[in-house]
């Protein structure tokens, strides 16, 4: 939303959830000009429908929450006055906080409870009343990647109600964390994150930021609903904390300048570092100039943290993130920049508290040497990785596999090839529907490697499946889809 449309809304020129707000104004001379004119400018269409119906579900339910002079936001789930937000919004206060209602109503409230283990949860007990709106809690597994997402909240204290929407780009269930595009910003963590019904699939709670102010730069997170059963049991039961057990977010460090020479940048995560408050891990942001078809290929190597590495383009959406396809537990991201512009790297550590020393290096099309080339001509992905324990296994035959995506297009030629100087590779593809296009084992009796070439048959995500042909096979491969 842009900024002069969120300060019409706020100063109640135009009202949320409709084109123009007509009072004042003769309707029916207004409505009889549009119809005149043939104009559907007030046809409300499916998607239109939809955030309308969550953000009158769920937007009476929404709070803010006044902490001295910080604020956050909160979700009411229970007529009686219990609110859901984040620990780090209410762990510096002694106990006792304002919530204010979306009808302007002000209350103060108790911190009865805090997440356990460092979870960014607490729950605030709303003092003296009953019949209050709420929303209902989605149900655990239910939550899948693609499916809209809407974030409601108090974004920098000072825009209490404000909608927003997105997708769910990523689960990641071993975490409880949901990834989203929705706008989300300071002032928003403790607010919900909601599914098309209207039902709180997440608690947004942090932001991958580039800067002192602390703007989104198109990734934020919530703690999954399923991760809030076991915490709101924990509460009903008097186990859970009554103190917080996190560190103080922290987004200090400007983005430093990356350069693509293939010299090593030799750097550290640790404290003094930020602080994403979604885990408690370090991280990092650099940033650098990139051109619409360069190639690159980024890496994070370290023997003392796990690295993860995430990629944001000019537009502020995600272009790739990746975990261990350096090896061992190093990241590595090779892509085709869609966009000429200034690009974002974040450099992260996997687990929470992570400190230790870490190399960076970056190289764009042509640089390094023979392992680390890239081929720039027509490359749409480029990955080296290894298979082995921590990659995923088929359950048919117990072997190693790992899946990459592609966006295609119909008509489309790709020739995809698996290369291994370890394993005998096995090399799949996958359409948008799931099902398998081609597979291959050898390209020659010769030659043990993998390749395919196809022609896609419609527009959509495809998945390069590698795996190895013998169950017990592992090493190190490169993929590459041009």
């Amino acid at each position: 939303m842009n900024t002069k449309l969120l300060s019409l809304i706020t100063s109640g020129v135009l009202s949320a959830g409709s084109a123009i707000g007509l009072s004042g104004i003769n309707a029916l001379a207004i409505t009889s000009l549009l119809s005149a004119n043939s104009s559907p400018a007030y046809a409300q269409d499916a998607d239109e429908q939809i955030n309308v119906r969550v953000y009158q579900r769920a937007g009476p339910a929404v709070v803010s929450v006044i902490v001295g002079n910080g604020t956050g936001s909160g979700s009411i789930i229970s007529p009686d006055g219990l609110v859901l937000t984040n620990a780090h919004v209410v762990q510096n206060t002694r106990r006792t906080v304002t919530v204010v209602l979306g009808d302007n109503r002000r209350f103060p409230a108790d911190v009865i409870a805090f997440g356990n283990n460092g979870l960014d949860l607490a729950v605030l007990k709303i003092r003296g009343v009953t019949n209050l709106p709420t929303i209902r809690l989605a149900r655990t597994g239910s939550i899948q990647v693609g499916q809209r997402a809407f974030a409601i909240g108090n974004p920098f204290g000072q825009f209490a109600g404000t909608f927003t929407v997105g997708i769910v780009s990523r689960i990641d269930r071993e975490r409880g964390l949901i990834q989203t595009d929705a706008a989300i910003n300071p002032g928003n963590s403790g607010g919900p994150l909601l599914n098309g019904q209207g039902e709180l699939i997440g608690v947004n709670t942090a932001i991958f930021t580039n800067s002192r102010a602390g703007g989104n730069i198109g990734i934020g997170f919530a703690i999954s609903v399923d991760r809030l059963q076991p915490f709101l049991a924990a509460v009903r039961e008097g186990r859970a904390p009554r103190v917080t057990q996190r560190q103080q977010p922290r987004t200090a460090n400007p983005p430093q300048d990356l350069a693509f020479n293939g010299v090593p940048v030799n750097d550290r995560l640790g404290p003094g570092d930020n602080i994403l408050p979604v885990d408690n891990s370090f991280f990092k942001v650099y940033r650098f100039e990139g051109r619409a078809g360069q190639q690159v290929v980024i890496e994070m190597l370290s023997r003392e943290i796990d690295p993860f590495l995430i990629l944001i383009g000019p537009n502020r959406r995600e272009i790739a993130q990746d975990d261990d396809s350096a090896g061992s537990k190093n990241a590595r991201i090779a892509v085709t920049l869609p966009v000429s512009g200034t690009y974002l790297l974040i450099a992260n550590s996997y687990q929470a508290g992570e400190s230790g020393n870490f190399i960076l290096r970056a190289l764009a099309g042509g640089a390094g040497g023979r392992r680390n080339r890239l081929r720039v001509e027509n490359l749409i992905l480029q990955q080296e990785g290894v298979l082995g324990p921590g990659a995923s296994v088929l359950s048919s035959d117990g072997s190693f596999y790992r899946m990459y995506n592609f966006q295609g297009r119909a008509g489309q030629s790709v020739t995809i090839t698996l290369e291994s100087a370890d394993f005998d590779p096995y090399l799949a593809l996958l359409g948008p529907d799931g099902e398998k296009l081609a597979e291959n084992n050898n390209i020659s009796p010769n030659d043990p490697n993998s390749a395919l070439s196809v022609t896609l048959p419609r527009a959509g995500i495809y998945r390069a499946i590698v795996n190895t042909y013998q169950p017990g096979g592992r090493g190190r491969y490169l993929l590459t889809i041009r």
